[in-house]
This record gives structure tokens, C-alpha cells and sequence, in this order.
């Protein structure tokens, strides 16, 4: 696919988006070509690669997600449950998890979920970003502590 295909797939994309959702800001990440993410590191969408990293760890059921999810999230961000399982659907939709019943897990029997290799792409894309917006961060509180002593002075 090249660039203009690119382009005007996005420009659609984003039309469509704006006509659907007005007022509403453009989705963190899309899909510019098969395989290929354009991705907006946005921290209130820091969820779902903090899902992909924890799946990249091991394979897990969505309780035992939600708890390791609290330990990465602040206590402003606590996930609900409904919300990530339907995350957790959607991702699976993508191809980007798989998931299955297992009854190997203690208790009744639970749906494991996995990161798949399309998953796995996606989260070094998601830490690629995170890191440009860590340095952007970075670069912002440097120069807030060098001059930011000025803010409150007239």
C-alpha cells in the first residue's frame, strides 16, 4: 500500500469517525495497512497495551488480569470488570488475543486469555509510543522545574 492509499484511507476513516462520534477525539490507534499501526500514546488509553504487556507475560484469566491491572493503574484508573472484558472481546475480534475455557485454573471453569503474534506486534508498536511520549513528558517536566518557578510570579 502506498503513502496516498494510506492517507486518504486515514482521511476517510477519520471523516467517517467525525460524521459517527462529533466532538469525540480520534481513537489512540488505527490501522493504516495490514500490520501497520499508526498509534497515539494517550494515557487514558494506557489500558489496553498495559493488557497486551500483562498477556505478554503468560497466559491469564480476566480476574486474575483485573488484579494485576490495579497494581499498573493508578487508584484514579481502577478497570471495571465489564469494561474489560468487552476490551478484552474486542481485542480478541482483532486477532490481537485468543482465549479459551479451561478448567485448570482453581474453581469453576474460567476463559484463559492469550497474546497472539499479531498481539505481541502490536504491543512493541504501543511501547515505541509510550516511549516517545515518555521522553516528551520527560522534556516538559525538565523545563517546567528549570522555569516553571516563574509560573506563579507576575
Amino acid at each position: 500500500m502506498d503513502t496516498n492509499t494510506v492517507y486518504n484511507t486515514y482521511t476517510v476513516n477519520m471523516r467517517n469517525f467525525e460524521r459517527c462520534c462529533p466532538g469525540a477525539p480520534p481513537r489512540c490507534r488505527s490501522m493504516v495497512a495490514p500490520g501497520v499501526w499508526r498509534i497515539r500514546a494517550r494515557v487514558e488509553r494506557y489500558i489496553e497495551p498495559a493488557i497486551l504487556l500483562l498477556l505478554a507475560e503468560g497466559s491469564t484469566y480476566g480476574y486474575e488480569l483485573a488484579a494485576s491491572l490495579n497494581e499498573l493503574l493508578s487508584e484514579h484508573d481502577i478497570v471495571d470488570q465489564g469494561n474489560l472484558y468487552r476490551l478484552l472481546r474486542g481485542l480478541e475480534a482483532e486477532g490481537l488475543v485468543k482465549s479459551e475455557w479451561s478448567d485448570n485454573v482453581p474453581g469453576p471453569t474460567k476463559r484463559v486469555y492469550e497474546l497472539t503474534g499479531q498481539g505481541k506486534e502490536l504491543l512493541v508498536g504501543w511501547t515505541e509510543a509510550l516511549k516517545g511520549t515518555y521522553a516528551t513528558i520527560g522534556r516538559f517536566l525538565d523545563r517546567y522545574e528549570k522555569y516553571g518557578s516563574r509560573v506563579g510570579s507576575h
